[in-house]
């Protein structure tokens, strides 16, 4: 059996999606989940482009110990200062460096020619390897690059030191066909390759990622990277659940291990989905609420007789396999705990305690208890660092009727622990709300997008909320969940707002390349 690295980049490639902005916090939380998922590499975020991002990578540097964490850096010599100070306490330290290859990278964006090109590639790895031990340089835009050129700057590269070569497909644009063949020719045309691995990283505009990826592999990629889901820019990144479970399924056609944790792709998948607020659709491929729905009664009827003919995955595999739940509002702390630590939370006993009293209000208010609820609760709690947010809600109320238009009253408590009241009318029952509530923030709104969804079924089911809008011409992301749909809402729309908040002040000029 073949050992395969799997690369990590949700916190990094898969938060340049549109409308995702994940706090320190939150991206702390995802790493230490992407540890128990078994990621080989973990890339934390770019530390150069700003101090938020820096503080995170540094933090889940010194936090992360089974997972190498890395960060990205561009061609320079600052961007690689500024990834050693946030990785050096890291226990094996690594860089991620890219430039761009293809022609109409180099001459239309670097305005370069490709001698400099070359010279920039090998100075910048020559510099970073003073510091890091493990060097990844990446070709961007590779598979549109010359095949000639990209084996001659991969051959100067590996001689300068890098110790692991990436040829992403930025754009998507590669067949299978074409992305295998370009790793086959690098494997025979590149002196020195057997010294260093060859990693894959495919985009998904052409809906081809998963193949491209996959036979990257066939021809002899060493490492892959990806996302939790498939999120990233545009279309996004190839899905690493997807990758993993297609290896294990035909291992005997790939003959490839990997060191993920199958029983934790489920629960990754599903904080990656809740911190980002990033939807998974029903028919998604091994984490899709359908993709262990049989409703045709051919389905059915073979499902009963035999589950193995119309079921290559079981739930079970990807740790999605039910579980009889029994806490309810007369369960007690200790049992409370106890699930808790075996659907895999850490809480400190102060956050253990929070979580057991919002636990005890939503069973008094709530028939039955289904561990999406949990799985909730818990994150909030875990990812809550306990300060005070700048905005908290007290109240809100709606007079809604065909006949009158809506009018929404909403109390909330200021940066300075003032409690303000502000009414005003909408359209609807959410436009008052959220006309109400630009009344109370000092700044101008503007909502992008809006979407609720329930946790869980039946009609006592907590309702989450997700609202992408600008704040002072900042796109920014919220979310909060509720028994009253109307709550969360105005709840998601403050925590869309504190985050903004928050994030002023740290981002920073990064230095052009």
């Amino acid at each position: 059996m073949r050992e395969l690295d799997i690369f990590d980049t949700t916190l990094r490639d898969g938060e340049q999606s549109a409308g995702i902005n994940l706090n320190t916090a939150e991206k702390i939380e995802i790493a230490r989940q992407l540890e128990r998922f078994g990621a080989t590499i973990i890339e934390a975020g770019f530390p150069a482009a700003s101090t938020g991002d820096f503080e995170a990578v540094q933090r889940i540097a010194g936090t992360v110990k089974n997972s190498i964490v890395t960060g990205l850096a561009r061609s320079v010599k600052s961007d690689i200062d500024r990834a050693w100070e946030a990785l050096k306490g890291a226990e094996q330290p690594h860089i991620h460096i890219f430039l761009a290859t293809s022609p109409i990278h180099m001459e239309h964006k670097l305005l370069k020619t490709p001698e400099q090109v070359v010279e920039i590639a090998v100075d910048s790895v020559k510099y970073a390897r003073q510091f890091f031990p493990l060097v990844q340089w990446s070709a961007e835009d590779a598979s549109r690059s010359d095949p000639e050129f990209l084996a001659y700057i991969i051959q100067k590269v590996i001689q300068a030191g890098a110790t692991t070569i990436n040829l992403p497909d930025t754009v998507g644009y590669a067949t299978p066909s074409e992305y295998g063949a370009m790793f086959r020719y690098m494997k025979e045309n590149v002196q020195g390759i057997e010294k260093v691995k060859l990693s894959a990283h495919c985009h998904d505009d052409l809906g081809m990622a998963t193949a491209n990826t996959l036979a990257a592999i066939e021809n002899g990629a060493d490492q892959i990277e990806g996302t939790i889901n498939g999120i990233g820019e545009r279309a996004g990144n190839v899905a690493l659940e997807e990758i993993v479970v297609a290896l294990h399924i035909r291992k005997q056609l790939y003959g490839i291990n990997t060191s993920v944790n199958l029983q934790e792709i489920k629960r990754t998948s599903q904080l990656v989905s809740q911190l980002t607020g990033s939807f998974i659709q029903s028919n998604k491929a091994i984490v899709g609420k359908n993709a262990f729905a049989h409703e045709s009664g051919i389905h059915q009827d073979g499902m009963l007789k035999n589950p193995l003919t119309y079921e290559i995955i079981t739930p079970a595999l990807i740790g999605d396999a039910s579980t009889e739940l029994v806490l309810g509002k007369h369960s007690g702390r200790h049992a409370f705990k106890d699930r808790a630590i075996k659907m895999g939370f850490e809480l400190s006993d102060e956050k253990l305690n929070k979580a057991f009293a919002e636990f005890k209000k939503l069973a008094d208010s709530k028939k039955e208890i289904v561990q999406d609820d949990l799985f909730i609760l818990l994150t909030d709690q875990q990812i809550n660092d306990n300060h005070t947010p700048v905005y908290e809600l007290a109240s809100v109320q709606v007079q809604y009727s065909t006949q009158n238009i809506p009018t929404a009253t909403v109390s909330a408590y200021q940066p300075t622990g003032e409690l303000i009241t502000e009414a005003a009318i909408g359209a609807g029952s959410v436009e008052a709300i959220f006309n109400t509530l630009e009344r109370i923030v000092k700044g101008k709104v503007h909502i992008l997008d809006y979407r609720v969804s329930s946790v869980g079924k039946g009609r006592d089911a907590l309702g989450e909320a997700v609202i992408n809008l600008s704040y002072n011409g900042e796109s920014v992301t919220g979310r909060d969940v509720a028994q009253d749909v109307l709550e969360a809402s105005a709840k998601a729309y403050l925590n869309a707002v504190n985050r903004q908040l928050v994030k002023v002040g740290q981002k920073v000029e990064v230095v052009a390349g």
